[in-house]
């Protein structure tokens, strides 16, 4: 993935929180977007997805900007998947219809399609006898993965992932990025943004430190776990690796 961002800015109200953004990588397989809350990390990962749009800067993967009539944007959405932090499944649904509505609704899927694709996500994420479930009968780790099944069925191009483990136990946050991480292992391209610093540094190609709407420093993940060079980086790691 070629992922290239020019001074994006976004306001909402009187609050500026992105203020001009810019990050350029030539190929990545794997970015995970770190810093403090309201640092602007969710922000931008919404202007990836393209559930939102910016006042101004630009955005472009693989030499694409995502586009910004509503047409064009609509169809640039059916290749990503994105998963949330609060699942963001169908309540009164179960997990299965949970993944075939969009298939069928959306990606222009036939019923049969759907279900089988549904069926082998299901398969894969252990979770083929939790199928008629809805997700109030469902663990957080549970719901969560079919939120990455339901993700990963219409095989997008990129996938994102906006801290999907924060509303989850420790064992189920575990659980969880074993599962991101063996899709990065098969060769998913994503953005990841996270608080889980162990995770960014074993899973990132690459890692953006977001503070205050900037990219503050980007590198790899080597470099900037074990030779931050900001001081606003060495002070959050600091923190965040204490305990």
């Amino acid at each position: 993935m070629k992922l290239e961002l020019k001074a994006v800015k976004k306001s909402y109200g009187e609050h500026l929180a992105l203020k001009g953004v810019s990050l350029s990588l030539d190929q990545t397989k794997c970015l995970t977007l770190i810093g403090p809350s309201g640092g602007g990390k969710s922000t931008t990962l919404r202007m990836i997805a393209g559930l939102e749009t910016f006042d101004s800067g630009q955005i472009a993967i693989d030499g694409y900007p995502i586009p910004s009539e509503e047409r064009d944007l609509r169809a640039y959405r059916k290749t990503i998947g994105v998963v949330f932090q609060s699942y963001n499944l169908f309540p009164h649904l179960d997990a299965i219809t949970n993944i075939t509505l969009p298939l069928e609704k959306v990606h222009g899927f036939s019923k049969d399609e759907a279900i089988e694709q549904a069926n082998t996500l299901l398969a894969r994420f252990r979770l083929e006898d939790h199928g008629k479930k809805q997700p109030s009968e469902l663990s957080g780790g549970q719901n969560q993965r079919v939120a990455i099944a339901r993700a990963l069925a219409h095989d997008p191009k990129l996938i994102l992932f906006d801290e999907p483990t924060s509303a989850l136990d420790p064992e189920m946050s575990a659980e969880i990025l074993d599962v991101i991480e063996e899709l990065i292992d098969l060769g998913k391209e994503c953005v990841i943004v996270t608080h889980q610093m162990g995770f960014a540094k074993r899973a990132s190609e690459h890692v953006a430190f977001l503070a205050q709407g900037q990219v503050a420093e980007i590198g790899s993940s080597s470099q900037i776990f074990d030779d931050p060079r900001s001081p606003e980086l060495k002070r959050f790691l600091e923190r965040e690796l204490k305990y």
